[in-house]
């Protein structure tokens, strides 16, 4: 257990050393950055959809939905419905815990979420922070995915979104695509831009975690679109000024 613990411990300071830098940091400009938006959970507390809405840095918001066998998300449905009546885009997404099988989580997120066409795929959270206290090995994490969407057997439409943060992806992803499900990436790293090629290898990045904005009290994560992102510009019409 001691050496679980060390592990872990590890596993989550490597986690956060990749989000930091100590160099300035200027957040990304709708001008290079056109479609951005958020992602929220219960922790917002109860939010302004309309206020929302009327801000530019808010065209979609992903959602907590479930954690792992059994929990939801106290605000969830709450705010599914509202997002879409504010005019928002809308996603859901599922922290994938290390310590349920994937089945399971998948039931529980089945029973949790509509499916509908006007929403961004599901989004399943791969992070050591906030987990239990296992690190899984290649095989164990890749095996539980491909049980977790098996047991959506496409449900939900597009390929799925993953979010993680660069070491995750170096640790887990990296070169051996072929042993998880096709998807889209969804890139945590605050302070600087995802150290990729270019957006082309991202589709959504998270570049702050203290975002602030009218209808929401306290602070929020901000997301930016990768402008060369085509999977989800259906969901996205050209704004034209008034």
């Amino acid at each position: 257990m001691v050496l679980a613990a060390v592990i872990l411990a590890v596993a989550v300071a490597s986690y956060l050393a990749y989000d930091r830098v100590m160099a300035p940091f200027v957040s990304p400009t709708l001008a290079d950055y056109p479609i951005q938006g958020i992602d929220i959970s219960h922790h917002q507390g109860a939010i302004d959809w309309q206020a929302l809405s009327r801000q530019a840095k808010v065209r979609f918001a992903i959602m907590k939905a479930t954690e792992g066998g059994d929990h939801r998300d106290t605000r969830f449905a709450e705010n599914w419905k509202a997002a879409k009546d504010a005019g928002i885009v809308r996603g859901a997404y599922h922290f994938f815990t290390f310590c349920r099988p994937g089945r399971d989580q998948a039931r529980n997120l089945i029973e949790a979420v509509p499916v509908e066409p006007d929403a961004l795929p599901i989004a399943i959270d791969l992070e050591f922070t906030g987990n239990c206290g296992k690190v899984p090995t290649l095989d164990e994490l890749s095996t539980e995915i491909k049980a977790f969407f098996d047991e959506l057997n496409g449900a939900y439409p597009g390929k799925p979104i993953f979010y993680l943060n660069q070491q995750f992806f170096e640790q887990y992803i990296k070169g051996n695509e072929a042993r998880f499900p096709d998807h889209y990436l969804w890139l945590r790293s605050i302070a600087q831009e995802p150290r990729q090629n270019d957006c082309g290898d991202w589709s959504i990045w998270q570049f702050a975690d203290n975002g602030r904005l009218d209808g929401i009290q306290g602070s929020v994560d901000l997301n930016a679109l990768c402008p060369s992102e085509t999977g989800f510009a259906h969901l996205f019409p050209v704004l034209t000024a008034n």
